[in-house]
């Protein structure tokens, strides 16, 4: 385990990831210890396009949508710890394992994705990784998934 902890914000995220509105999931990254593990924040509000259909008067964050703000936790973590910034960086899920919803997600919570390295080295292109989505320190879900890395080398190298 690195002692190298870092963070981060909406700008590096976005030079990470791919995702734009209304699909980027993560606010900020408020924890990074190299490859091993992550903390990501999304905050979550009404004014989302999912809260029209998920219910009508009954506001409810999808369980799918809470395993991809986990997955994307867990890209910048990759993207932060193998220092591959602005590479055009893609990551496609491979399978989802032991996923688990526990209490409601909805607008006004804050919800916290807890992720860690569960296999997968520094330059790899296959990862899994452990899940845990929390509101207040509640579980609000969980899973064990992985990951294919698709790294640009050109830009990598």
């Amino acid at each position: 385990m690195t002692t190298d902890t870092k963070s981060a914000d909406i700008q590096l995220i976005q030079r990470i990831l791919p995702h734009r509105y209304p699909f980027l999931l993560v606010d900020k990254v408020i924890e990074i210890d190299g490859i091993n593990s992550a903390i990501g924040v999304k905050n979550v509000t009404m004014n989302e396009p999912h809260f029209q259909g998920h219910f009508p008067g009954t506001p409810i964050m999808p369980g799918v949508t809470i395993v991809e703000a986990m997955a994307q936790t867990a890209g910048v973590m990759l993207g932060v710890g193998m220092d591959v910034i602005d590479s055009d960086l893609l990551i496609y899920f491979m399978n989802i394992d032991k996923c688990k919803f526990r209490r409601k997600v909805v607008p006004g919570d804050v919800l916290q994705m807890h992720v860690e390295t569960l296999r997968g080295k520094k330059g790899g292109k296959i990862f899994k990784f452990n899940g845990r989505a929390t509101v207040d320190g509640e579980v609000a879900a969980e899973a064990e998934f992985s990951a294919y890395v698709d790294w640009d080398m050109e830009k990598t190298t």
